[in-house]
């Protein structure tokens, strides 16, 4: 099944509001392996409405429309898409109770205009609004397309979608359990992973297999829908082994994870503490850590030296090294790396120097990057690392691969890998 998302306002074409709705129906939709193709805004305007639905229906199996339900002249949603179905609007006792009894419980009068929303598509399956006033529906074609029409604002939205709309789409009443699995990637691109992966992508059936870009990361999300529990396991499993057969050299968790939280798991787990010194990532790295619940336990401190004199007061780094190496160089990061884990007395320390741009940094291109990281009695693992971006970009990059060459050697050092 592939869909295709029509948010209806002139408000967002304006800029008035975001369209939140169409980011969190896809990532939804993902989830249990529908394939959203394209996203439209269209204003309050019938003619180009119709038009709008007529193009999204020639593409799509399932047409999901947001907004212009309400009790307003503006509000042509339901009209239009009667129009097009070419099917009248009747009146729906029970979303007229529903609403009068909306008005009631928040001490309103209701005004004639709130019948329109009571009305609905002839035949449609009405979606009801547990948070708000006007009924959703889905209108189901002869040649198996569907039309699903959501209130605009999120509030309500969001509750109709997944208690309504998802068991309805998903055939609730076939006993069928949906299940996903998200599996995490860093240090891959999102092309070269799918490149990788590319026949299995495009062979999938059960378990479905969603890939979802993410702030320099990727996701891929399993999907399955089974009556028996063992066997969703089994499928799930089978799907990733094969998977990490071929990327598992850069999966780093599951579901809900971030590289922060697993970093900070490792480290607990195995009595850790860590450090950071930092260059012109400014104090990134430890904002991150600091931001999870608990970071008091695993985080001895942290020291932004920005200037050369600030790495020789703060972290010891040698005027020689600097002389000979530079400021951004593997010497310097191992220097700033054990200087910090000297000072604060920590067991594990991390380091980061490079030039963030946009102007280049004598010889060194922006986004050349050096982290140094170093354990208890063992000597400096230095990366350096070529990364592209806008400054921040790059600073919010090299972040990340601290934290993504850090799991990997708190896993070396757990025996996972």
């Amino acid at each position: 099944m592939n869909a295709e998302i029509i948010a209806v306002g002139s408000e967002l074409l304006l800029g008035q509001i975001a369209n939140t709705n169409g980011q969190y129906i896809s990532k939804q939709l993902a989830s249990v392996g529908v394939d959203v193709y394209s996203h439209t805004v269209v204003g309050d305007n019938e003619d180009r409405l119709f038009k709008t639905i007529s193009e999204g229906f020639a593409r799509a199996d399932l047409l999901i429309l947001t907004g212009g339900l309400g009790p307003t002249k503006d509000d042509l949603t339901k009209d239009t898409v009667a129009k097009f179905c070419e099917r009248k609007l009747v009146y729906d006792q029970e979303a007229l109770d529903h609403i009068e009894a909306y008005f009631k419980r928040h001490n309103r009068t209701m005004t004639p205009n709130n019948k329109k929303q009571a009305y609905v598509i002839e035949g449609a399956h009405v979606l009801a609004n547990r948070h708000g006033m006007a009924p959703g529906m889905v209108v189901q074609l002869a040649n198996e397309k569907r039309i699903v029409l959501l209130p605009g604002p999120p509030s309500e939205m969001k509750p109709m979608f997944e208690k309504e709309l998802l068991p309805f789409l998903l055939g609730a009443n076939d006993q069928a359990s949906i299940t996903s699995r998200v599996l995490h990637f860093f240090g891959i691109g999102e092309s070269q992973l799918e490149t990788d992966l590319e026949d299995i992508i495009e062979n999938q059936q059960n378990p479905t297999i969603a890939p979802l870009a993410s702030d320099g990361e990727v996701k891929l999300r399993l999907t399955v829908k089974h009556t028996d529990e063992n066997e969703i396991k089994r499928l799930l499993d089978e799907t990733e082994s094969v998977i990490m057969d071929r990327v598992g050299d850069y999966l780093y968790g599951y579901d809900e994870t971030t590289l922060v939280k697993e970093v900070s798991r490792y480290l607990d787990e195995q009595g850790l503490t860590v450090a950071c010194a930092e260059s012109f990532t400014g104090g990134l790295f430890a904002s991150e850590l600091v931001s999870l619940p608990g970071a008091s336990s695993i985080l001895t401190g942290s020291i932004t030296a920005y200037t050369e004199e600030a790495k020789t007061a703060l972290l010891g780094v040698s005027q020689k090294t600097l002389q000979d190496h530079g400021v951004v160089s593997e010497a310097c990061a191992a220097e700033m790396a054990q200087g910090i884990q000297e000072r604060l007395q920590t067991d594990v320390a991390i380091s980061f120097t490079g030039v963030a741009g946009p102007e280049k940094q004598g010889d060194l291109e922006p986004g050349t990057v050096v982290i140094g990281i170093v354990f208890p009695q063992q000597p400096v693992r230095t990366i350096p690392l070529s990364l592209s971006g806008g400054r921040n970009a790059v600073r919010m990059r090299a972040v990340k691969y601290g934290f993504f060459y850090l799991l990997d050697e708190l896993k070396r050092r757990n025996g996972s890998k």
